[in-house]
């Protein structure tokens, strides 16, 4: 008898663990969610006011893009452009648009024979998109974010 008693003591004070709720850290839980988030894929991506009318996805995106190169390449119509020999390139614009709407270049990626018939190309891609439309930055479950993709920009120079 005393055995059970025993036993049946070391059971209970042992047993008492498995009805103890365990406590979720919200960091812990953030960080899952994190984990399983793509975000490579945007709900909605940045957008100009002339393109909010736009009811896909790949519509707002196509819209944007063309609105931006266009705007680029208005600007290079306008500038006083000469060269020794023909330019044609397409230009690799990496740009980067913050959740506060601000667009940058982070990088250009370019021909040397380009940037030889150029040499103040990178100048002035960089100015064309100072006076762009203002940008409403993505959104992503309801959040600005920032995103970056690729413009190409085609320079043909006769």
């Amino acid at each position: 008898m005393n055995r059970l008693a025993c036993f049946l003591l070391i059971f209970l004070l042992t047993a008492c663990d498995y009805f103890e709720k365990q406590k979720v850290n919200s960091e812990d839980l953030l960080e899952e969610e994190l984990q399983t988030f793509n975000w490579n894929d945007v709900d909605t991506y940045p957008t100009f006011n002339s393109c909010e009318a736009m009811t896909t996805k790949e519509d707002s995106r196509v819209c944007f893009q063309n609105t931006l190169l266009q705007h680029v390449n208005d600007y290079f119509r306008s500038q006083n452009i000469v060269v020794s020999e023909d330019v044609y390139d397409t230009i690799r614009l990496k740009l980067i648009i913050d959740n506060k709407g601000l667009l940058q270049i982070e990088d250009i990626t370019l021909k040397p024979e380009t940037e030889y018939q150029i040499p103040e190309i990178d100048s002035l891609l960089r100015q064309s998109i100072i006076d762009v439309p203002k940008i409403f930055p993505a959104i992503k479950r309801g959040q600005q974010v920032t995103t970056a993709f690729e413009l190409p920009v085609i320079v043909r120079i006769d």
